[in-house]
């Protein structure tokens, strides 16, 4: 079967995407979305660029738009997989633009005039050169704007975050003068979740992933207990607004027991 010429399909995709939208319209919506950011590579050689660049211009890009939908949707908390801290023994040639894309992307998304909450998790001082001073300079400026939270996962990896929420919890305690043994003996799940890179973050409702892939790769283990997880086929720039209603949809129409 042919596909519809491009004029006629993208009025009945329109038309479509308004009828979703209607259903949704009252229905249970996650509060904490959690979306990996997957395929940039895989896109640019996809589309014929024999630079993969590319693909990770077309993916920052669509973060701004997806946020745009959040924004919309009334979700209150975005955690943006964008560069694993496994990531960083990439060679340098492909690691540094990725790092310049994931820079101008923040650069973005906290310019003046965006009602957007930012902040950049992981480990940070693991990155080169000036990387994580910009990322912190860019991100201090949306303190207080109120709107959709954005965390911005950058040289992060879930089990390297649980560690640090540990030496943070002991820290913590010893520079109050506690006894470390006291600690032990009492030590809950709480210590950990009030030392996570993003405080607000100790649970999230709702996984994406891009790519076709279907495993967490190390993000938001901890805070990922009781998510749910949606897996799409496209690679990240080429995710659409129908595809992320599709996911609202799933989300909807799951029932969340919680282990009970």
């Amino acid at each position: 079967m042919k596909l519809l010429p491009l004029f006629l399909r993208k009025p009945i995709e329109a038309v479509y995407e308004r009828r979703l939208a209607a259903t949704l319209v009252g229905l249970p919506r996650p509060q904490h979305v959690g979306i990996m950011v997957d395929g940039n590579r895989r896109w640019a050689r996809k589309a014929g660029h024999t630079d993969v660049r590319e693909g990770y211009r077309a993916g920052g890009a669509k973060v701004t738009t997806f946020l745009g939908w959040c924004t919309a949707a009334g979700i209150e908390h975005v955690t943006l997989f964008m560069l694993s801290d496994d990531n960083l023994g990439r060679p340098a040639e492909e690691l540094g633009p990725l790092i310049e894309v994931i820079e101008e992307t923040v650069r973005d998304i906290t310019a003046e005039g965006r009602d957007w909450e930012v902040r950049a998790i992981g480990s940070l001082d693991m990155l080169p050169g000036t990387s994580a001073r910009v990322l912190k300079e860019a991100t201090a400026a949306t303190t207080g704007r109120g709107g959709l939270k954005v965390d911005v996962a950058v040289g992060y990896g879930g089990r390297r975050e649980i560690v640090d929420a540990v030496k943070s919890a002991f820290e913590e305690h010893i520079a109050a003068g506690g006894d470390p043994a006291e600690l032990v003996a009492r030590f809950g799940i709480d210590d950990i979740s009030r030392h996570l890179y993003s405080p607000v973050a100790d649970h999230t409702d709702f996984i994406i992933r891009t790519s076709g892939e279907q495993r967490l790769s190390g993000f938001l283990l901890w805070q990922s207990a009781y998510a749910e997880m949606h897996w799409v086929d496209c690679y990240w720039p080429a995710f659409r607004h129908v595809d992320f209603l599709r996911a609202l949809r799933s989300y909807a129409n799951r029932e969340r027991r919680f282990g009970k």
